[in-house]
């Protein structure tokens, strides 16, 4: 019996606001698929993002994303969402008050997680994945950029979730380090059978990193071979 798709959009309109960004989307990932997302800036490449994350509402065709019916998607039951899926930014979004481990044990109350022995579990075990065991002290402004990285994905990794969401994860980062964000993301997609889908512009990365590429131009979602992404 096939895998359920992680992520199934059919003949879905993209809108922010009352604007049609993306028209007749059709997309279908599986357990375990590494997806580019590529195109150029204001093409809307985020837009999809934040339907498939639910910050936007799809309106338009049918959608399903870890199980969840977007069309139904209200505010309710975003965090319902939320749990089964990582998001990891451009600008890493985390917490500067406190620390890295605080910073992740704040995500995991906020989604429900009571015991402090499971708590101290998971985050152990996050740290040990991103290569940050020893940092769960540290606070953001004493540790580089690649390595406030590495704390986004450990957080994206909290709930073990089904699909990670990557928006320009490598953009604020030197070559050497993007590369060991790349390594790390492609081995969380083989040793969690995650599906990762990453929005970037650095088509170099796509060479070292060979997978599905799906174009986002002239308001429409192709794939592409490597040979088309210019």
């Amino acid at each position: 019996m096939p895998d359920t798709p992680i992520i199934s959009l059919r003949n879905a309109n993209i809108f922010q606001g009352k604007s049609l960004i993306l028209s007749q989307v059709n997309l279908e990932v599986l357990k375990g698929d590494f997806i580019y997302l590529i195109g150029k800036t204001g093409t809307g490449k985020s837009s999809l993002l934040k339907t498939l994350y639910g910050d936007l509402y799809l309106k338009e065709g049918e959608g399903n994303v870890c199980g969840i019916d977007l069309k139904k998607l209200r505010w309710q039951n975003i965090p319902e969402l939320r749990r089964n899926l990582g998001i990891v930014f451009q600008d890493f979004r985390l917490l500067t008050d406190r620390n890295v481990h605080d910073n992740l044990e704040f995500v995991l109350k906020a989604t429900g997680h009571k015991n402090k022995s499971v708590i101290q579990e998971i985050i152990d075990t996050v740290l040990g994945k991103v290569g940050l065991k020893n940092k769960g002290h540290k606070m953001p402004y004493e540790i580089s950029g690649g390595e406030q990285q590495r704390v986004d994905i450990a957080r994206a990794l909290l709930n073990k979730p089904k699909l990670i969401l990557a928006d320009e994860p490598t953009g604020n980062l030197d070559p050497d380090t993007a590369n060991e964000i790349m390594q790390l993301l492609f081995s969380i997609c083989r040793d969690y059978q995650a599906a990762v889908v990453m929005a970037t512009h650095d088509y170099s990365l796509i060479q070292k990193f060979p997978a599905r590429v799906m174009k986002v131009e002239s308001g429409s979602l192709r794939e592409i071979t490597p040979a088309g992404m210019v």
